[in-house]
């Protein structure tokens, strides 16, 4: 998720003409074409996520990133492999129009018992208050991701119901919304403590997942955001904003 905004980033919002004549803008990268063996569930482009549909900008469920990004997500592939797990990308680059969104979204004045499982403390409108959702995200940088693990040796998960009343984000595994992956003790994009990386109050099989991801992820560059246990970011990325949408990679 990493609604909040990214300290000191310079943000250039660039909505380019550019953008219509070549695949991608600058040097941006379909994960996919690196290793699609890396399972992809690009929530925001769909209605499991915690806004209750698509945000502007995502048109295909597809994960884009800078390339030094991808060829680090390739090499955490290949470590987690022997171990018989996957990563499953949740976000890759978010067009700037969808934080955006989020924003609008935050401030709508409607609340609903489906937008309260991923914020069960408090109402959205005081998401922007605390920082949670911001106009400026470092995922419009195409160096920052959201990701999970999924364990290859597991049978398929059910799929997710929209029509159904699932417990919030900190609820047991079983009584959440599926998300076809291991367990980390919350679902992706809770807003709560239980959601921090080094949380003390999930179990030890939750943190164990939780540590072999931060090792993997940690072991390429990547940098945790402590407060949520899914986003990574790769310094060294040029920190520039953009805003094209989301299309479908071209075969």
């Amino acid at each position: 998720m990493v609604w909040r905004s990214v300290a000191a980033l310079a943000v250039g919002v660039l909505i380019a003409g550019a953008a219509h004549a070549q695949p991608l803008p600058g040097d941006f990268v379909y994960l996919r074409d690196f290793d699609p063996t890396i399972r992809q569930d690009i929530r925001y482009a769909g209605v499991n996520n915690f806004v209750g549909r698509k945000l502007a900008g995502y048109e295909a469920n597809e994960c884009i990133v800078k390339r030094a990004v991808g060829e680090a997500l390739v090499k955490v592939q290949r470590e987690l492999a022997p171990q018989q797990l996957s990563l499953k990308m949740l976000d890759c680059y978010r067009p700037a129009r969808a934080s955006r969104d989020m924003v609008a979204w935050a401030q709508d004045g409607h609340e609903t018992p489906a937008q309260r499982r991923y914020n069960p403390g408090f109402s959205k409108s005081e998401l922007f208050r605390l920082g949670y959702i911001a106009e400026n995200s470092g995922h419009s940088t195409g160096a920052a991701v959201d990701l999970t693990l999924v364990d290859l040796r597991a049978p398929k998960g059910l799929p997710f119901d929209p029509n159904r009343a699932y417990a919030d984000c900190t609820a047991p595994e079983a009584q959440r919304a599926p998300e076809d992956s291991v367990d980390m003790g919350t679902s992706y994009d809770c807003s709560d403590a239980k959601a921090y990386t080094a949380a003390k109050s999930i179990s030890p099989a939750q943190r164990r997942f939780r540590r072999i991801l931060l090792g993997a992820m940690t072991r390429q560059g990547f940098v945790n955001f402590s407060k949520e246990w899914w986003h990574f970011s790769l310094p060294g990325v040029p920190r520039v904003a953009y805003d094209f949408p989301i299309r479908r990679r071209s075969q």
